[in-house]
């Protein structure tokens, strides 16, 4: 059986550390914790990017930076700079994405990545038309694998 490979962008990585308060933040952050789990016991692959790691450095708080960056020994595959990647980055900007986000949808487009996940609404509304990735919250890839 082949693992489902998933990219998880920054604000995915950082929402446990977001205010909990809200219902739907709490929820969103217990379904990631919940993949952190499948991806630790070798059930989805982790796909890393140079972007996540220029991303998370630019975090003033240093204790979420470096948990954040611990995850990058979990993946087992890491998309570099390439001129594909920025080539479909550039396209993708087209469709109003900003550089950042452009940068990581490239890159789990480039690693074939099964789903690109993000807390972001309004990245999520951008992306609801792309045939080239399955985008989803992280509520949404577990009730669409755990069904």
């Amino acid at each position: 059986m082949n693992k489902l490979k998933l990219y998880l962008d920054n604000c995915c990585f950082n929402r446990p550390f977001d205010n909990q308060s809200r219902l739907k933040i709490y929820l969103e952050t217990q379904a990631k914790l919940a993949i952190q789990e499948k991806i630790l016991a070798g059930e989805y692959l982790l796909i890393w990017s140079y972007i996540l790691d220029y991303e998370n450095e630019q975090n003033p708080h240093d204790m979420i930076k470096r948990e954040v960056n611990k995850w990058q020994a979990h993946s087992e595959l890491s998309i570099a700079e390439s001129t594909v990647v920025l080539e479909k980055a550039r396209s993708l900007m087209q469709s109003n994405l900003d550089v950042k986000d452009a940068l990581h949808v490239a890159c789990a487009i480039s690693a074939a990545a099964d789903y690109f996940i993000t807390t972001d609404r309004k990245l999520l509304n951008k992306l609801s038309g792309n045939t080239e990735i399955r985008a989803v919250n992280p509520l949404t890839l577990i009730e669409e694998t755990e069904s």
